[in-house]
Order: structure tokens, then sequence, then C-alpha cells
């Protein structure tokens, strides 16, 4: 039980993490690199229509979840700035 918490509010919070959100949203032209930091920051800073932007519905709580996106975006960078560059990969998983 006491394992099973953590996990389940892990689960919670990245359920509305801006990172999470844009890493699906496929939007040509939308920003790879450090996505979901940017999308708090352009809605704290009054932007309009982030799902135009990024592809992706902004958080409701941004400044809540900008630490944490923030965190995440940086563990995926090198992933991201692979993406950026226009170099795929396929990772497989199993034997």
């Amino acid at each position: 039980m006491k394992r099973t918490l953590p996990a389940m509010l892990a689960v919670l919070l990245l359920n509305g993490c801006a990172t999470v959100r844009t890493l699906d949203a496929n939007k040509p032209g939308a920003p790879v690199v450090y996505a979901g930091t940017r999308l708090d920051l352009y809605v704290i800073n009054g932007g309009c229509c982030p799902k135009d932007h990024f592809g992706a519905k902004a958080p409701a709580y941004p400044r809540l979840d900008l630490p944490g996106s923030m965190l995440l975006d940086t563990l995926l960078l090198p992933l991201s700035l692979l993406t950026a560059a226009g170099i795929g990969f396929q990772a497989t998983g199993g034997l």
C-alpha cells in the first residue's frame, strides 16, 4: 500500500503534465525541444489558443506544472534534440 500511493499520485500528476501532453501532439511546426515548459510559459504569459500553437491543451494549473515539466523536458532533451534534427529512431523492447 505504501508503494502504490506514490505511483498513483505520479500517474495523476503526469496526466496533466504539459510535457506528456505535447509528446503525442503530432502537430507539424509545433516546438519539440522543451515543448512542455514552453507551453506552460506561453499560457502563464497570457497566450491564447495553445492547441493551435502546440497541438495540445494547456494544463489547468500551468504555474504548478512548470517545475515538473522543466524536469521532464530536461530528462527527455537528448530525444527531443534528435527529433528536432530530423533523426528518427525506432526503439523496440523484448527479445
